[in-house]
């Protein structure tokens, strides 16, 4: 279907594009890629199902956003999905099931019989990571904003160290419900739950990664993100006692906006949100913020005169009978989308 000829009030075109869209990359603004990936996941496993999930599931979306009139228009497009990847998951996730089981039952990351496995998987996720970087880069090479979909936490790494070669300093607005600050968990360099350990060691570029919504982490975490002045942490616990001492969300939204630097990549964990919307997710923590508060609080970067230079969603885990996870983790998708093209506008303006 040309461009001129799409209907945004029609019927939801199922062509294999997020939201249906008839945009070809080289002709987009803004490009999604695609990570069906979930190796290193540590209990519930099948986000490396959420693209096509997500693509299902985002034409069902009406594409009228008051905070952001008509500014799909400007082309929101998809990269072809490497398959490959999905099938190259698959096998390297029985190979951490199996450490993982190792290592619940006492067992340890020196073990003769697993570091082999482990070395393995290692091994297959810095792949993952060149293939997603080198996607980014190319598309980033022609100009284009990019943004990337899950597949679990450890998916949006090479993207971000693309970006962070391109030059310049940014800042990570990061909604999770957990830190991910571990170094190499259960044995696992590239694990979903150390991206931000390994951005803060190997992306010099990024200046400072903003927690938000973390409710469930490590004393190791709580020590690093204390210690580290590229860490500004926004704890469920500390955003709940504010509101309950009285403080509005929007002040809340100023505090965490101020510390972001002008640069602003969004990693945006499925989890940060309360469980209603994202009942599969593979670690669900009670708390978190909801829907509506966390787009507010990502509108208000877009407003503040920072630029979204990128972003991700990651950890929908989708269930067939389900559609919970796929519809919230599209809506999620639409909307850094457009908040990320009125971020580019002067002052985050109409």
């Amino acid at each position: 279907m040309d461009a001129n000829e799409f209907n945004p009030d029609g019927v939801g075109v199922a062509n294999g594009a997020y939201f249906g869209f008839p945009f070809a990359p080289d002709d987009a603004e803004l490009v999604l890629l695609s990570a069906p990936w979930d190796v290193t996941v540590s209990y519930g496993a099948g986000t490396a199902y959420a693209p096509d999930a997500i693509i299902e599931a985002s034409t069902q979306l009406d594409f009228y956003d008051p905070a952001a009139p008509g500014l799909w228009r400007r082309g929101i497009a998809t990269a072809d999905v490497d398959y490959s990847l999905l099938e190259h998951s698959h096998r390297l996730r029985a190979e951490a099931a199996k450490v993982i089981e190792h290592l619940e039952s006492g067992g340890r990351v020196t073990d003769d019989h697993v570091v082999r496995r482990i070395r393995r998987v290692n091994e297959g996720c810095a792949q993952m990571n060149d293939n997603i970087r080198a996607q980014a880069s190319a598309w980033l090479s022609k100009g284009k904003t990019v943004g990337l979909v899950g597949g679990d936490h450890s998916t949006p790494y090479g993207l971000i160290r693309a970006l962070g070669e391109r030059g310049g300093e940014f800042g990570i607005l990061h909604i999770d419900a957990h830190c991910d600050l571990r170094e190499a968990y259960e044995g696992f360099e590239f694990s979903h739950a150390s991206i931000m350990y390994n951005v803060l060691r190997d992306v010099p570029a990024v200046r400072r990664i903003v927690q938000v919504g973390v409710r469930d982490y490590s004393e190791g975490e709580a020590r690093l993100a204390a210690g580290s002045e590229r860490i500004a942490l926004f704890g469920d616990r500390d955003l709940a006692l504010a509101r309950f001492a009285g403080a509005a969300w929007a002040e809340q939204c100023r505090r965490i906006v101020d510390a972001l630097p002008q640069d602003v990549y969004v990693s945006f964990d499925i989890d940060g949100l309360t469980l209603e919307n994202c009942p599969h997710t593979g670690t669900p923590v009670p708390g978190g913020l909801g829907f509506d508060e966390a787009l507010y609080l990502v509108e208000c970067a877009a407003r503040s005169g920072r630029r979204i230079v990128g972003f991700d969603v990651v950890e929908v885990v989708p269930r067939a009978e389900e559609p919970v996870d796929a519809a919230v983790g599209a809506r999620v998708l639409y909307k850094l989308c457009l908040l990320t093209l009125l971020s580019k506008m002067r002052g985050g303006m109409v």
